[in-house]
C-alpha cells in the first residue's frame, strides 16, 4: 500500500476566485478571451466557449482546474486555454512540482460530495476561497500520481466509448424514424388528426399535496431525465393523496408521460408497473388501434415538438405546453403496419441498448472502485 500524505489545497495550489467583468466587454465575436461564468459552461472535460470578454478581470491558464463555487458547488472542469472566469468559478492552479493537474482534477472529483457540503447560503449555496484552500486531498509522489491518472483515464475512456455506442443507437432510431415517416413538420403525406381524437390525453394534479417523509412518489418534470424516471430526489405523498390524484390521472404500463413545464419533451413510455402519481406532467393513454405508442413517443421526441411550441408561442422565461396545446396537436398518421414495423426496429435496438447500459453500469462501478482504491493508496505498491 502506498503511503498517503494529506495536504490542503492551499499547500499545493494557487486559487484564483472569478470576478465578472463589465457586461459591455462581453461579445460573441471572439474578441478577447473565452469567458466562462459557471457550471453551465462546462463540457465533458473542458468548458465550451459561448461568450468572449475583451477586458478580463480574473484569468485562468491552460490546465487550471475550474471549480463551480456557487449554485452548484464542487463540479470541476479543466481549462484547455487561457480564459476569463466570472464569479461563479474559481481557478485552481497546480504547483507542478508537487501535484499533477489531471491528478488534482480526479482528486477534487473524488472529494465532490464533501466539497458540496461546505456550501453555505439560503438562496443558493456557495463556497469561499478560504473553503477551497482548506480542502484536504491525498498527495502521493508525482510518479504514483501519473500512474493513477493513467489508470483512471483508461477507465474513463471505456465509459466514454460505451456512452458513444449508446448515443449512436439513439441517433439510429431517430434516423430510421425520419426515413420511414419523413419530416413531421414538412411531410404532408399522411392524414393529420388532433392527438385528443386518437388518444386519451390528461395531465397530473394541479394541486400541491403535502409532502411526507415516506409514502408514494410524486413524479414531476424534474424526475424525468434521459428517457427514464429518476426517483433519486423525488418528493413523497400520502396514500390518501396518491389515491385522489390517481382518480384523475392514473398511470398504466404503455402510457406516455412527458414534462409540460420547463424542460418540455423527453417523453417516456412507462414500461414497469407504476407506483407513483404525477404533477405538471402530460399523460397520454392509448385506446385506438390506428396509433402505436412507440410512434407517438418518437414523434414527440423529434423537432416537431419545438415546432408546436413555437407555433403556440409558449416561450418566455419558462417554456410550457398547456393540456389544450397537447390535445390539439396535429398528429401525422401513417399506416398502422408502417408504425408497427418501426416499433419492431425500435424494440430490437432497445434490446441492444439494454446490454450496453448494463455494461456501462459495470464500467462506472469499476471506475468508482478504482478511484476509491487509488485515493486510499491501495492501487499501487511502493
Amino acid at each position: 500500500m502506498t503511503a498517503i500524505k494529506y495536504k490542503k489545497v492551499a499547500e499545493v495550489c494557487e486559487i484564483i476566485m472569478g470576478q465578472s467583468p463589465s457586461s459591455d466587454t462581453y461579445n460573441d465575436r471572439k474578441e478577447g478571451l473565452p469567458f466562462f461564468q459557471g457550471k453551465a459552461d462546462f463540457g465533458k472535460l473542458h468548458p465550451t466557449p459561448k461568450t468572449y470578454c475583451s477586458a478580463p478581470l480574473k484569468v485562468a491558464n491552460e490546465n487550471d482546474i475550474l471549480m463551480s463555487v456557487r449554485a452548484p458547488v464542487g463540479d470541476v472542469n479543466i481549462a484547455n486555454t487561457k480564459c476569463c472566469i466570472g464569479r461563479g468559478l474559481a481557478a485552481i492552479r497546480a504547483n507542478n512540482d508537487m501535484i499533477n493537474y489531471k491528478y488534482l482534477f480526479y482528486a477534487l472529483n473524488y472529494k465532490k460530495n464533501e466539497i458540496e457540503s461546505m456550501g453555505t447560503g439560503s438562496t443558493f449555496k456557495a463556497i469561499s476561497k478560504k473553503d477551497i484552500e482548506s480542502i484536504q486531498i491525498p498527495v502521493f509522489d508525482i510518479e504514483n500520481q501519473v500512474k493513477i491518472v493513467k489508470a483512471l483515464d483508461k477507465a474513463q475512456e471505456l465509459i466514454d466509448k460505451r456512452k458513444a455506442q449508446i448515443e449512436a443507437l439513439d441517433q439510429l432510431t431517430k434516423s430510421v424514424f425520419l426515413e420511414m415517416f419523413g419530416d413531421p413538420v414538412a411531410n404532408k403525406t399522411w392524414e393529420r388528426r388532433p392527438l385528443k381524437d386518437i388518444t386519451d390525453v390528461r395531465d397530473g394534479t394541479h394541486d400541491s399535496p403535502k409532502y411526507v417523509p415516506s409514502g408514494y412518489p410524486l413524479v414531476t418534470s424534474k424526475n424525468i431525465k434521459n428517457g427514464k424516471i429518476d426517483l433519486s430526489n423525488v418528493n413523497y405523498i400520502s396514500e390518501e393523496d396518491f389515491i385522489n390524484i390517481n382518480k384523475r390521472s392514473k398511470v398504466d404500463i404503455g402510457d406516455i408521460i412527458m414534462p409540460m413545464i420547463g424542460t418540455i419533451g423527453n417523453p417516456i413510455i412507462v414500461d414497469e408497473q407504476p407506483n407513483f402519481a404525477i404533477k405538471n406532467v402530460a399523460l397520454i393513454k392509448f385506446n385506438n388501434p390506428c396509433v402505436i405508442n412507440i410512434y407517438i413517443k418518437y414523434l414527440l421526441d423529434s423537432h416537431y415538438l419545438d415546432y408546436i411550441l413555437n407555433k403556440n408561442k409558449r416561450g418566455g422565461t419558462q417554456k410550457f405546453l398547456s393540456l389544450t396545446d397537447i390535445r390539439n396537436m396535429e398528429i401525422p398518421l401513417p399506416p398502422r403496419d408502417l408504425q408497427a414495423k418501426f416499433s419492431e426496429i425500435v424494440k430490437k435496438v432497445d434490446s441492444q441498448k439494454a446490454i450496453l447500459h448494463k455494461s456501462l453500469t459495470e464500467l462506472e462501478n469499476n471506475f468508482n472502485s478504482l478511484m476509491q482504491r487509488a485515493f486510499k493508496g491501495e492501487l499501487f505498491n511502493d
